[in-house]
């Protein structure tokens, strides 16, 4: 069994931007996803013996974390790892084996899954990079087997659960990466602020959809803790910690961290209503149709007339819009000139992290790749 790519991954920039990256930082961004790959792989074929051992009716549920774990754009392993080259040496402590950093990175990618998988459930999404969604998944199965009760109920218990085994497999894997304990003992801090902030984010985003937290500010408020904390300051912090860096170089993972996690979420956001659904792996229409109340809508209730607000209230969390009824939010969108206000705030938050990496006190390798992976994480179409 291995965890293959499904999904393309990123440029690591624009063509302007790839030309002035030297060779051997592109090459290590390959290596750096391949590398997380073959640390996932490993560790989750020996979780599925695990749980096979127990039972057989457990493989499911095994399969399914690798499924959720496959693909995806490797984005914070690789900040995690630069943080580390680039602050690695510096404080005179001994430096940890690069195969043990790669794999206690990799664990991030299971932090990931099991937020992804608690999301699809709290917003009711039918599919996830082009299959569908853990809770769906499941209740086809409750379907297919004949089981007895609610099988829709059955999903959403089961993908919880999936959800909860990712994270617990996250902690193991950092755990038994191989860093030093000492090394381990500098992360923990990190890796539980990050745990924390993620969880309660997840709630920031279902009080925000009950009505709290309204706004741009709300918005924001949400992008921060659910999503660009634990994408790019955390990972970067982690790195840090690895190489036993002090204050001020955590005080710069956040310089570059905050904006761009941000920048980072708000193309999520873009894409999830005018991506392209075959490079995405997800309809346009879902985030409609769930009500996410993201930065764009925000700022389009904010910018439009009555009328428009009539149809935002109508159109956003409606199951049943259909596709016609989505375009008119999405004309909407662009018409009130939100969506340009969005691009012109990630094009800031992005200029604003690129800018914080040129004067960070870190290696020049990392400086190159860092920005690299700026460009990606913010100009990427999936």
């Amino acid at each position: 069994m291995t965890v293959g790519t499904q999904q393309r991954e990123p440029s690591t920039g624009s063509p302007t931007e790839t030309a002035g990256t030297p060779a051997f930082a592109v090459a290590d961004l390959g290596r750096l996803r391949a590398a997380v790959e073959r640390a996932l792989s490993t560790f989750l074929v020996e979780q599925r013996e695990t749980l096979a051992g127990m039972a057989e009716e457990l493989v499911p549920v095994a399969d399914e974390v690798v499924a959720v774990a496959s693909g995806g754009k490797r984005l914070r392993p690789a900040f995690a790892y630069w943080g580390w080259r680039g602050f690695a040496g510096a404080s005179g402590a001994e430096v940890e084996a690069d195969d043990a950093v790669l794999r206690a990175v990799a664990a991030l990618e299971l932090v990931h899954s099991s937020a992804l998988v608690h999301d699809d459930v709290m917003d009711a999404a039918d599919t996830r990079r082009g299959r569908p969604a853990t809770h769906v998944g499941f209740a086809d199965r409750h379907g297919d087997g004949a089981l007895h009760g609610d099988g829709a109920a059955f999903g959403i218990g089961a993908a919880i659960l999936v959800g909860d085994l990712a994270l617990v497999w996250s902690d193991e894997l950092l755990r038994r990466s191989g860093i030093s304990t000492a090394a381990l003992a500098r992360v923990r801090p990190v890796w539980d602020t990050m745990r924390t902030e993620v969880t309660a984010g997840q709630y920031l985003d279902l009080l925000r959809a009950a009505g709290g937290l309204p706004g741009p500010a709300g918005a924001l408020k949400v992008a921060r803790f659910k999503s660009a904390g634990y994408t790019v300051q955390r990972p970067l912090q982690l790195g840090a910690a690895l190489a036993c860096a002090g204050p001020a170089a955590m005080d710069a993972c956040s310089a570059i961290g905050l904006p761009l996690g941000e920048a980072f979420q708000l193309r999520d956001d873009v894409l999830g209503v005018f991506g392209d659904p075959a490079v995405t792996g997800k309809s346009v229409d879902d985030d409609l149709r769930e009500g996410k109340r993201t930065l764009l809508v925000a700022l389009t209730e904010e910018a439009t007339d009555d009328a428009g607000r009539a149809l935002l209230a109508a159109t956003l969390g409606d199951s049943g819009a259909d596709h016609a009824e989505l375009d008119g939010v999405r004309a909407l969108m662009t018409r009130s000139g939100a969506l340009s206000r969005v691009e012109e705030r990630i094009a800031e938050q992005t200029q604003a992290a690129r800018a914080a990496i040129a004067r960070a006190p870190i290696a020049d390798d990392a400086r190159q790749a860092l920005d690299a992976l700026a460009v990606a994480a913010t100009t990427r179409t999936a």
